[in-house]
């Protein structure tokens, strides 16, 4: 089982990786939303790190379905870090 530690630490990496989303004018403001979204419930503290993990996968989802979004965006690559994190033992 990963350590709280760990876990922290891998959710503050996805993260800064939303706020590079969020702060890039270049992304429609849908996916800045859901991105906003998902850092929201990545920092819920009241919730396990697991269960904030899966909240901000079910967004970015949702939202990787978008035609609109810039290729370099990536938000796909942020979902396989998060699935990640979320397989790895986070409890």
């Amino acid at each position: 089982m990963a350590s709280l530690y760990d876990n922290e630490a891998k959710i503050k990496q996805a993260v800064i990786m939303l706020q590079k989303i969020v702060n890039d004018t270049s992304v429609p403001r849908n996916i800045r939303r859901a991105a906003t979204d998902a850092i929201r419930n990545l920092q819920d503290s009241s919730l396990s790190p697991g269960v904030r993990a899966a909240n901000a996968i079910g967004i970015l989802e949702d939202i990787s379905q978008d035609p609109n979004m810039p290729t370099h965006t990536r938000i796909s690559r942020g979902n396989k870090f998060l699935k990640n994190f979320l397989c790895n033992g986070v409890r």
